[in-house]
C-alpha cells in the first residue's frame, strides 16, 4: 500500500521484470490496456528499475530522464501520458521531474516496460498523494504497460483479464494482478539471448495481426484458460515439472497462432530451434528443463535451481554467439526509504 509521508516530495521506487509462464497475447481494449486472456508470471530477482518522481511547482512541462539521457519520442509520450493519468486521479496539475534507471541490458530479452511502469506507478502515486492498495496500484501500472501490473508482486502473479464484455469503469476495475500462492518451489530461469537485435515486427502489431487473422488464435485462447487452471494447481503442489510442461506448451501454442496469421508472424530463429532442441536433450538426460518464449527469438528455460548451472552451460553451447543469464524469483515493487539513493 502506498501512503506517502510527505505529499509533493520526491519519492523513489524499485521494481523487477517478470516473465509470463501463461502468456498474455492480444488486447481487447488498447486504451485501457485490457488483455483478451489471463496470464501468470514469475517476477525475477535480477535487473531492477529504480524510478524517482518529484512534482515540480511552476514547471510547464514534465522532465523525464531515462538512464541519464533525456527521454524522447514514444518513450517520453508514454511516461507523460501515464503521469497525466496519475494527476487526473489526484486532482492535481503539477508537472514532474522523473529520473529512471533501468539495469536490464539492451536486447537482453527481458522487457523493461514491466519493471519501468511498475516502479513509476508506485513512485508517482506516492509523489502525488494517492492512497492506493496493491490491487489499485496494479490497475494503475497496467495502464502504462500490461505486464507491469504483474511486477507489482513478488514471486508468481496472476493478471486477470476481467469480464470479457465489461466496458468503461467496470472493465478497468476488473483487470488487475494479484499474487499466486506457490508451495516450496526453488526454481531458476535460464535466459538464452540468441539475438539481441530489434524485432522485424513490433509486439503490438504482431498481436493485432494474430488476433485479427490467425484461425488458431481463439482455440489457443480457450486452451490457455485450461493451462492457467492446471498451472495454479501445479504451483500449489510444488510440481516444477508440471509447471514447466504447461509453460512450454502455452508458449509454443502462442507462437503457433502467430505462424498461422495472415501473413505469418515468425519470431523463431535458427538459433532458437537449436536451443529448444538442446533443452529436449537435457530432458532425455534426466534434467527437468522446460522452455518459454515471448515475442522474439530468445528462449527462457525453467528448471530447478540446483540444475541451473548445467542448463546454462548446455544452452550456451547451443547458441555460442549469444549470452546467458540466470534468475530466480524476485520481490515485488516497493517504495524506497529516504531519497532512495
Amino acid at each position: 500500500m502506498v501512503r506517502p509521508q510527505k505529499r509533493g516530495a520526491e519519492h523513489a521506487a524499485v521494481a523487477h521484470p517478470n516473465i509470463a509462464l501463461i502468456k498474455y497475447w492480444g488486447k481487447r481494449d488498447e486504451q485501457l490496456v485490457l488483455p483478451r486472456v489471463d496470464s501468470l508470471s514469475m517476477t525475477l530477482d535480477i535487473f531492477p528499475t529504480t524510478t524517482r518522481v518529484r512534482p515540480a511547482p511552476g514547471a510547464d512541462h514534465d522532465v523525464v530522464t531515462l538512464n541519464g539521457a533525456p527521454a524522447e519520442g514514444e518513450a517520453l509520450r508514454r511516461v507523460v501520458a501515464f503521469l497525466d493519468l496519475v494527476r487526473s486521479r489526484a486532482g492535481q496539475e503539477l508537472r514532474a521531474v522523473v529520473d529512471s534507471e533501468n539495469t536490464v541490458p539492451t536486447g537482453a530479452g527481458l522487457a523493461s516496460s514491466a519493471s519501468g511502469f511498475a516502479a513509476l506507478a508506485v513512485a508517482a502515486a506516492a509523489a502525488y498523494g494517492l492512497d492506493l492498495d496493491a490491487t489499485a496500484l496494479s490497475r494503475l501500472a497496467r495502464r502504462g504497460s500490461g505486464s507491469a501490473s504483474r511486477s507489482l508482486f513478488g514471486g508468481f502473479a496472476l493478471w486477470h483479464a476481467g469480464p470479457p464484455h465489461a466496458t468503461g469503469k467496470q472493465a478497468d476495475l476488473g483487470s488487475y494482478a494479484e499474487p499466486v500462492p506457490a508451495a516450496d518451489l526453488d526454481p531458476a530461469l535460464v535466459i538464452a539471448v540468441v539475438n539481441a537485435g530489434p524485432k522485424a515486427i513490433s509486439s503490438r502489431e504482431a498481436m493485432r495481426r494474430t488476433v485479427d487473422t490467425s484461425p488458431l488464435y481463439e482455440p489457443w485462447a480457450r486452451s490457455s484458460a485450461d493451462d492457467l487452471t492446471e498451472m495454479r494447481a501445479a504451483l500449489r503442489r510444488a510440481d516444477l515439472e508440471a509447471v514447466g510442461e504447461i509453460a512450454e506448451r502455452n508458449a509454443l501454442g502462442m507462437h503457433a497462432t502467430m505462424l498461422a496469421a495472415r501473413p505469418a508472424v515468425r519470431y523463431l530463429a535458427p538459433a532458437t530451434l537449436t536451443v529448444l532442441d538442446s533443452v529436449l536433450q537435457l530432458r532425455r538426460d534426466g534434467i527437468p528443463a522446460y522452455t518459454t518464449m515471448d515475442a522474439g527469438p530468445n528462449v527462457k528455460v525453467l528448471c530447478h535451481r540446483a540444475d541451473a548451472d548445467r542448463v546454462a552451460e548446455t544452452v550456451r553451447a547451443a547458441a555460442p554467439g549469444g549470452s546467458v543469464l540466470v534468475a530466480g524469483p524476485g520481490p515485488g515493487a516497493r517504495l524506497l526509504p529516504g531519497d532512495g539513493r
